[in-house]
């Protein structure tokens, strides 16, 4: 029951918008949705039927995910334009956040489903020659890794564009094991070229080591890049003689080829021991890394 005309008590109001009434003092100690009027006497709290609407928004915006301190300066902003400006950011998160779950649902999915009976994963075994590159080389955190390397690639191209000087290979990176083990290690993005190059910023010329790797192919983006080690790790395990040394990856077709992720190829080079040149392209039997 009203209180009085136009005016709803915390009980009604609790009612009317479906936020709890402990919910509601925390809105008036929070200064986020302060009662019209609190009893100097009872401290009893009431609230217009005017303030109804605003306590509906705040509990969509609530239901979204949306933190009280970014509600609060929606509501407190008189401009609709950045409303709408803080509101659409906080709707783009939410996106990227349900493209992200949606992404490792549909990669749960596929590892729970039955593996098909034939199919051996395509693995080449491949001696690669030392190649003289522009480099970038830093440690880098594994959870900032693919934006540090996205940049890294853009660094090298232009300044391989602004020097005149072609690729002479596809752009790669070397990971040392501490990437892996401890999400922290160096990393060194390069693109082949030929000819002098002059260092700049961050980029410098090195020689990229000859490595003999067994190789699979990545497709698609970063996502679930996992599974495509693991494939090649097992596939190591049973057929390779696996050897300390970094990983390595070779990027075919990436973001600055195209924008449709599932056109991206990635090359994963997992070191291995290569005995003879007849060894290319063919398994080895399984023998333990050391």
């Amino acid at each position: 029951m009203t209180a009085m005309t136009g005016y709803l008590s915390i009980g009604d109001f609790s009612r009317a918008t479906h936020l709890t009434v402990k919910t509601l003092r925390h809105y008036h100690q929070t200064g986020l949705l302060e009662p019209a009027d609190v009893d100097p006497y009872t401290g009893y709290r009431r609230y217009t039927v005017e303030q109804l609407p605003t306590a509906q928004v705040i509990r969509r915006f609530r239901e979204l995910g949306m933190p009280l301190e970014e509600i609060r300066a929606v509501l407190a902003t008189t401009d609709p334009q950045a409303r709408n400006d803080r509101i659409t950011a906080h709707l783009n998160r939410l996106e990227d956040e349900l493209n992200h779950t949606q992404r490792a649902v549909s990669a749960l999915r596929d590892l729970l489903a039955p593996e098909p009976a034939a199919g051996t994963p395509g693995v080449e075994l491949r001696r690669v020659p030392a190649v003289p590159a522009a480099v970038i080389v830093e440690t880098v955190d594994a959870e900032d890794s693919v934006a540090w390397l996205q940049g890294a690639l853009g660094e090298l191209q232009a300044t391989l564009a602004a020097q005149h000087l072609p690729p002479t290979g596809p752009a790669g990176g070397v990971y040392a094991d501490e990437l892996f083990t401890h999400h922290l290690g160096q990393v060194t993005v390069f693109v082949p070229c030929a000819g002098p190059i002059r260092p700049l910023g961050r980029v410098s010329a090195q020689i990229v080591p000859a490595a003999e790797l067994a190789v699979m192919t990545h497709c698609g983006p970063p996502t679930d890049v996992d599974r495509t080690y693991a494939a090649l790790a097992a596939h190591v395990a049973r057929h390779a003689l696996a050897v300390d040394g970094p990983i390595r990856e070779y990027y075919l077709i990436g973001r600055h080829d195209t924008a449709d992720t599932t056109q991206w190829r990635t090359e994963i080079g997992w070191p291995v021991f290569l005995t003879s040149p007849g060894d290319q392209h063919r398994p080895r039997s399984a023998k333990p890394k050391q």
